[in-house]
């Protein structure tokens, strides 16, 4: 092993907004805040996620392989119907994907690609 996982970190316009929006839907609280960058986690001092901000970004456009989704988060949870109206409440937006066998696609308030997944093992 030549190192471990530190955080995953996401470009966005409003890094504040954005790590609020995902801290409602992880549980996860804001471990460090300088403005342009934000970093959340589950548990104080924790580093799981961070969000820089960053101007010049092209947004994905799922799932236009000419504007790929570069990365994207999967979210296990219990019941896929109250998650999803969870997050359009919170902002996110549905995008259907061809074939959803266990897992539904969104996009964050930025246009970020992100997974719930439910049910047995699945991957999107």
């Amino acid at each position: 092993m030549i190192g471990r996982l530190e955080k995953t970190v996401i470009d966005c316009p409003d890094p504040r907004a954005l790590a609020d929006f995902y801290c409602r839907i992880l549980g996860m609280r804001i471990n460090e805040d300088s403005g342009d960058w934000v970093v959340i986690g589950s548990e104080p001092g924790m580093r799981q996620v961070a969000f820089q901000r960053t101007e010049l970004r092209v947004p994905p456009r799922w799932p236009d392989p000419e504007h790929p989704q570069q990365l994207h988060l999967d979210v296990r949870v219990t019941d896929a119907d109250v998650a999803e109206q969870q997050l359009l409440a919170l902002g996110a937006r549905r995008v259907p994907a061809k074939r959803e066998t266990g897992f539904r696609v969104f996009l964050d308030p930025v246009g970020h690609p992100f997974c719930i997944v439910f049910g047995g093992p699945a991957h999107s």
